[in-house]
């Protein structure tokens, strides 16, 4: 492959178990974080990302937000949350940040992807397609969603990705479309040569998704609480997958409800390996595979 342009170089993301794995003994921590404190994290990470954090999660949730009391000089997590209560701002940003959880690889769950080119090739290209991708974290998985597209079709120009996510901090990686080329190893060759550029020089170690891959997908920041969402219907596909556990089955019905209207009659809702929806069957049937399509037609 060519060497790459020179874009600047992010860091390569923590694991997202460093701050479970990293955490120092509760006796041992540089500040006091009570049973009081995690409750009152849990309860607004809930009110402003859905999210229900687990109650095994306090030392992944001090080791996380430890490091925001540091960078706003605040003494005790009591007055940090007081202060992000008070008068949050960007802050509320980046406390919901710190919380979320990243994993992700390109062509995870690889049975998913030819079944979207089948979907893909029964759609044609006599219409527009519309695909989103609501939980993209790094990039990894829209990417693999126009790889797939661009495999299909010889010329996709019909075809439309919007990649969203909560957390901005992925999002800027997403755009980049930089990674470390331990991320692309399992990738073929020929998947290597098409899609990616590799870095020489002082980007050895690197590779970049060439411009044509990146130009196919629209990134924006989007909360699954949000009432409405600024993504343009009738949906063909919807990726939602590994997200939907970090919500309860309330916060889930409710997501998918406002899902299923945005849908063409014959979409397709890709979710992770572990969700299921069978409270929502009024709005949802598997098709078997994680995948889903509406429970009756609209």
């Amino acid at each position: 492959m060519t060497e790459a342009r020179k874009p600047l170089l992010p860091p390569r993301p923590a694991s997202p178990l460093a701050g479970g794995l990293l955490a120092r003994p509760a006796g041992d921590r540089e500040f006091s974080f009570s049973s009081q404190d995690f409750e009152r994290v849990r309860k607004l990470i809930y009110q402003h990302a859905g999210i229900s954090l687990s109650p095994v999660k306090q030392d992944m949730v001090y080791s996380r937000l430890a490091r925001r009391l540091r960078a706003t000089g605040k003494n005790s997590f009591a007055e940090y949350l007081d202060a992000l209560e008070r008068n949050g701002g960007d802050e509320w940003e980046r406390f919901v940040n710190s919380l979320t959880t990243n994993l992700t690889s390109f062509f995870r769950e690889p049975h998913h992807f030819p079944l979207f080119a089948e979907h893909l090739k029964k759609l044609g290209t006599q219409r527009p397609v519309r695909v989103w991708c609501s939980a993209a974290s790094t990039g990894e998985e829209p990417y693999s969603i126009a790889m797939t597209v661009l495999e299909t079709f010889a010329n996709p120009a019909h075809v439309t990705i919007v990649a969203s996510d909560l957390d901005t901090n992925v999002l800027s990686t997403a755009e980049k479309g930089v990674y470390p080329i331990e991320r692309v190893e399992k990738l073929s060759p020929e998947r290597l040569r098409r899609f990616f550029l590799r870095g020489t020089g002082s980007q050895e170690g690197y590779v970049s998704v060439r411009p044509e891959l990146r130009r196919m997908i629209e990134f924006r920041q989007i909360n699954l609480l949000d009432a409405s969402y600024p993504v343009r219907g009738p949906l063909d596909v919807i990726f939602c997958r590994n997200v939907m556990i970090y919500f309860d089955k309330p916060t889930q019905y409710k997501i998918l409800s406002r899902f299923a209207p945005m849908m063409q009659p014959d979409g397709l809702m890709f979710a992770g390996h572990s969700e299921s929806f069978l409270h929502a069957a009024d709005l949802f049937k598997s098709l078997g595979k994680t995948v889903y399509a509406l429970a009756g037609k609209r």
